[in-house]
């Protein structure tokens, strides 16, 4: 009993201490000062949107490759050479005749049969076959080329009308838009690949004043794919398939076209006029970048710098000045010189631009009324010639003769030839562009033309071209 009343004590005891430091405990909570919240001021981030408000839409090639299949053409050439058997035959130019074949791509530009292709395509071909997607052959005939745009003008004779894919307007074009390359390469006729637009105007040779303006797709283009068409998503033509950068000769990643403006216009002046009618602002000029802009101490990096004004021409008249920047042309954004090259590429002699400049630091507005280049070129070896300035034949003592405007054999480049001034072929006098049409037409095919040149240092030279 005595032991239980010890117990019962002890609880007690025990119980009334724990509830007087919990009160105690409790007190000193209470009585303890609060806590002080301090306000984080907030960090503004740029809010970032990871979806989209434009709608989705699936790319469907399938009805540009059914519009435009069946109006790109094989296109076979068979050239006809001679191969020298012994010395006489070497120095005559004759020789056992050999038959070569080519292939490529051709693009149906009429319901009547005219067909657009490049120049390399149909070369020196001596009869041109033309076979459609439905196996029909056909004859072509050649309308007119143009070597300096790679571009040719065929026609086949039909009973029916043809499928054909209208031109599109290239300065529309877009850079990163869906394009088709249809052609048939390696003789794989009607093959149709994708891409997109890599690059306007780009330039592949910058270093002997060839007039390039070429679109730049990754579209694979092969062999056999020259003169086939590049397409947009509605199956409209926007550019002529013409080359690529490789060193195997094969696709590597990218490939290039003439834009349908230039390539248009080609056609359009070979049906009316039989030759291209070259319009040109009569400038030496050059594109801008960071380092020019500095030696001429100017601000502009983009457009075309105004070097020299031809005595005369076009431009001269229209108000251009020395040192002026191109931007503009008729609304076409020009950052380099192929951009101007490109888009005078489409105009015509006679056609009035309205040109847009930076001229000391302001920008002004000129109409100019473009001159036409007579230029003719000499196929028998390899030179393009334009009559020659007064005021150069002048520095010569010179009556007249045509000047070497460009290079189309890579095997003449050596002989520096550009700029030298032609007076004399096969012994007779040349005082124009004229003379020497006439003097080409009467000589005989195949025979060793004897040329008089006067070089940019005035000295007299004759070469003998076989």
């Amino acid at each position: 009993m005595k032991q239980t009343i010890k117990l019962f004590s002890v609880a007690v005891i025990a119980a009334v201490v724990s509830i007087a430091g919990y009160k105690a405990l409790e007190t000193e909570t209470n009585t303890s000062p609060k806590k002080v919240t301090t306000t984080v001021k907030p960090i503004n981030l740029t809010p970032t949107n990871y979806t989209s408000n434009s709608s989705y839409k699936t790319v469907d090639f399938s009805l540009a490759a059914e519009k435009t299949v069946d109006a790109v053409v094989h296109v076979i050439s068979t050239t006809v050479s001679s191969v020298p058997t012994n010395m006489m035959d070497y120095f005559r130019g004759s020789g056992r005749p050999r038959l070569q074949q080519g292939s490529g791509s051709g693009v149906i530009i009429s319901p009547d049969g005219y067909i657009i292709t490049n120049d390399h395509v149909i070369d020196n071909a001596s009869q041109l076959e033309i076979t459609l997607n439905n196996n029909a052959k056909y004859t072509a005939s050649v309308i007119g080329t143009d070597p300096k745009t790679d571009i040719a003008l065929l026609k086949i004779e039909t009973d029916t009308p043809l499928p054909y894919i209208p031109f599109s307007d290239s300065n529309n074009v877009k850079l990163g838009e869906w394009v088709l390359a249809v052609g048939n390469p390696f003789r794989l006729t009607s093959t149709v690949t994708a891409g997109i637009v890599s690059a306007k105007s780009r330039d592949l040779d910058q270093t002997n004043g060839k007039s390039q303006s070429f679109i730049q797709t990754d579209a694979a283009v092969n062999q056999g794919n020259s003169g086939g068409a590049l397409v947009n998503t509605k199956g409209e033509l926007i550019g002529i398939n013409t080359a690529i950068t490789s060193q195997t000769g094969s696709y590597v990643g990218y490939s290039f076209a003439v834009p349908s403006n230039i390539a248009r216009k080609v056609v359009e002046d070979i049906m009316e006029f039989g030759e291209v009618q070259q319009a040109i602002l009569g400038i030496s000029a050059s594109s801008l970048n960071s380092d020019i802009a500095n030696k001429l101490d100017i601000k502009q990096t983009q457009g075309v710098y105004v070097a020299d004004l031809e005595k005369g021409g076009a431009a001269e008249k229209g108000g251009l000045k020395k040192g002026d920047v191109i931007i503009n042309l008729d609304g076409v954004e020009i950052q380099k010189f192929a951009d101007l090259t490109g888009y005078l590429g489409s105009r015509r002699p006679k056609d009035t631009v309205a040109i847009s400049v930076i001229r000391d630091g302001e920008q002004q507005s000129v109409d100019v009324i473009l001159k036409k280049l007579d230029v003719y070129e000499i196929k028998d070896i390899g030179v393009e010639v334009a009559q020659t300035l007064p005021d150069v034949l002048k520095r010569f003592d010179l009556e007249g003769g045509v000047s070497v405007k460009r290079i189309l054999r890579p095997d003449l480049s050596r002989y520096s030839l550009e700029g030298a001034i032609i007076t004399k072929i096969d012994d007779k006098e040349v005082g124009s562009i004229a003379d020497v049409r006439e003097i080409m037409k009467t000589r005989g095919a195949n025979q060793p033309i004897k040329m008089t040149f006067v070089s940019r240092k005035g000295e007299t030279y004759n070469y003998i071209f076989r």
